[in-house]
């Protein structure tokens, strides 16, 4: 008899993972189901369709059908899990007021996060939105058409609210971002963000750092703020983070860890064996330092959904940790980050040492050569590499990715110097910006032993 698979939540995670079992395994019983309409999206397009960058919402989102028969997966979608009764292995599922049960063999949760939404006083859900599904999409996409606003109010300077506050001054929306932190981009340390402040001035955002929101009145219009003052917005955009749904997985008594997402092994398994988990809602290791981490991003869904249909076939493949590469564009900069920054290992008690170097993104003769800053926190002892930030006009990408790998790959700041990095001056310098930030670097420690 072929064992039972069901899934539970789609997108990166659960989408994934039912491809890369049918895979794997073509006599599988496969079954996801989804409370939305749509199985899975790119939730990373949304802020690009709104912007108008991305010009028909088909792009976004995965043909529900066509899924279903390429993959053989069978697929309820507007439907919800409410329970799951491990002892006889089946989950409660509704669907328009109607309850049925599903059974399973083996069950793996992907039911995502959701976007923190606080009930302030005096808040206008009409003009009000969060930015983390296709309906929420959709209504800011018909406020809009609908309602022509001219200013927007994004609370939180994180992801979202970087990449939104773009694509809205794209399409005229005057925007003022607000943070209760001390500066935008959290993911990087403060000098870095310091450049991504700068960048968005000029580019006309107004930007109230050190505050945060207290309340709304004129029907949603004005929100009055920590410090006592006002702005006034003729919409909001709530982008102040999300937090992993874990109601169903805290009902079955499934182990929550200490960030407050569903603990789970190696092979992604939580408590319960038969019970896999993965994507937002998980709660992995750092790669290098080991330390609990919860990290909402699309490489590790899709990574953790080819360990878990690994491990369902027989194989052995773990997850090593996540190590939280992450980039984004916010007009003309690109912003990236990968391992840990100076908040984070200040809160280990971990010891570092910090270098910066400022380059040009190419030969600076050839023309459209633009600043670059990279930033690398490493060992004070050894030069191993815990956190390196990059931000430029040009070429940042391939900086943070070059330095994403050096860090899997375990090379110290010793061994930046030696990369023998491609050369061409449209592209590059003969000594590339990485070769020179780690001189820079290990000039700063001693040589350790047999380097």
């Amino acid at each position: 008899m072929n064992r039972k698979i069901v899934i539970v939540g789609g997108v990166g995670g659960g989408a994934t993972v039912a491809a890369q079992l049918r895979r794997q395994d073509k006599n599988a019983d496969i079954l996801l189901i989804d409370k939305g309409e749509h199985i899975a999206f790119s939730n990373c397009g949304m802020p690009y369709y709104i912007g108008g960058t991305v010009n028909k919402r088909e792009h976004l989102l995965v043909d529900t059908e066509k899924f279903s028969q390429k993959y053989n997966v069978r697929v309820q979608t507007n439907t919800t899990v409410t329970s799951i009764d491990r002892q006889n292995k089946q989950v409660t599922c509704e669907h328009k007021s109607e309850t049925h049960h599903e059974p399973y063999d083996k069950l793996i949760l992907s039911p995502g996060a959701s976007a923190v939404m606080p009930p302030f006083k005096g808040l206008n859900k009409d003009r009000t939105f969060t930015l983390h599904t296709i309906p929420d999409m959709d209504r800011i996409q018909n406020y809009i058409e609908r309602h022509k606003p001219q200013s927007c109010a994004i609370i939180g300077a994180g992801f979202i609210g970087m990449e939104m506050v773009e694509n809205l001054k794209q399409i005229g929306i005057d925007c003022t971002v607000i943070d209760r932190s001390k500066q935008v981009s959290k993911i990087v340390d403060s000098d870095m963000a310091d450049t991504i402040e700068q960048h968005m001035q000029e580019q006309g955002v107004q930007i109230m750092l050190n505050e945060e929101l207290n309340f709304f009145s004129e029907n949603g219009s004005v929100l009055h703020l920590s410090s006592g003052k006002t702005v006034r917005a003729d919409m909001t955009l709530m982008a102040a983070g999300i937090k992993p749904n874990t109601s169903l997985a805290t009902s079955s008594s499934l182990e929550i860890g200490e960030t407050g997402a569903i603990k789970v092994n190696h092979f992604m398994q939580t408590n319960d064996p038969d019970i896999y988990a993965l994507g937002d809602a998980v709660e992995t290791n750092d790669r290098l330092v080991r330390a609990p981490r919860h990290i909402a991003l699309a490489w590790p869904a899709h990574r953790q959904a080819y360990i878990i249909a690994s491990h369902l076939h027989g194989g052995d493949v773990a997850y090593n940790g996540t190590q939280g590469s992450a980039i984004f564009k916010v007009f003309d900069l690109t912003v990236g980050a990968t391992g840990l920054n100076k908040a984070a290992l200040d809160k280990l008690g971990i010891n570092y040492q910090e270098v910066t170097h400022k380059a040009r993104s190419h030969a600076g003769y050839y023309p459209g050569a633009e600043k670059v800053s990279i930033k690398i926190l490493f060992d004070q002892a050894d030069g191993s590499i815990y956190g390196a930030q990059v931000v430029g006009k040009d070429g940042a990408d391939k900086r943070l990715a070059v330095l994403t790998t050096a860090m899997k790959g375990k090379l110290t700041v010793h061994d930046l110097p030696d990369l023998e990095l491609a050369y061409a001056p449209p592209y590059s310098s003969p000594k590339d910006p990485i070769n020179i930030i780690g001189y820079k670097a290990a000039s700063m420690l001693k040589r350790a032993p047999g380097k």
